[in-house]
């Protein structure tokens, strides 16, 4: 009998105190300060899925006049990373290959597609010396919707034509299951990140100073 007393003592001791060292402290030094109480959760972007488009409105000439350029990205990856339970916790990041971007509204024949395709690559884009065009999240902002809804402010730096500007990005994510959707949009000054739009003389692509993107993005749990 005394023995299971004194093994009942131990055990209440053992409950309230590790080395000394009362329990709540030891597990709270057991934790990094600071770490969120869930992990974010991954998910890769898949473009196969998804859209990105810019849309370029036009003041040039000839056939193309008073037609808006729809110019989607064809091939892109990244990730994006989120806590439901931490917002500002998540990321992304948005890798675009430069010669994958490639007209395609209806308002043009297929032989008037090549051309501003072959403009896009040889003066506007220029895909030989700026392969990449590359969105890094700097903050995450927003708000719980419910239902795994979202609302989010994205700010980063966006790299285009070899010049880096921060911009800010709004769009609603939804995580269902697996999957995660985004959807927004966003505009730019193509003329902060020295993008051309050709002249008369070379023809066909001329495009105001604002660009809006609009985008659809699907990624999958890694």
């Amino acid at each position: 009998m005394r023995a299971k007393i004194l093994l009942a003592i131990l055990c209440g001791a053992l409950s309230v105190e590790i080395g000394g060292m009362p329990r709540a402290a030891f597990e709270a030094q057991a934790r990094p300060s600071g770490s969120p109480a869930m992990s974010n959760e991954r998910f890769r972007l898949d473009s196969s899925q998804s859209k990105f488009i810019a849309h370029a409105l036009r003041g040039g000439l000839l056939w193309f006049k008073g037609h808006e350029h729809l110019v989607a990205a064809r091939e892109f990856s990244g990730e994006a990373e989120m806590s439901p339970d931490k917002i500002t916790s998540g990321s992304l990041q948005l890798t675009v290959k430069t010669d994958s971007m490639v007209e395609t509204s209806d308002a043009f024949t297929a032989q008037q597609k090549q051309i501003i395709n072959k403009e896009l690559r040889e003066i506007v884009l220029e895909p030989a010396k700026y392969p990449e065009i590359v969105f890094k999240s700097t903050e995450v902002m927003g708000k719980s919707l419910g239902n795994g809804q979202y609302d989010l402010k994205i700010v980063g730096d966006l790299t285009l034509h070899g010049v880096t500007r921060r911009i800010v990005i709004p769009g609603k994510v939804t995580l269902t299951g697996n999957n995660l959707r985004a959807i927004g949009e966003f505009s730019i000054d193509r003329s902060d990140f020295k993008v051309k739009a050709t002249s008369a003389f070379h023809g066909m692509v001329r495009v105001r100073n604002n660009v809006k993107f609009t985008f659809e993005i699907v990624g999958h749990r890694v």
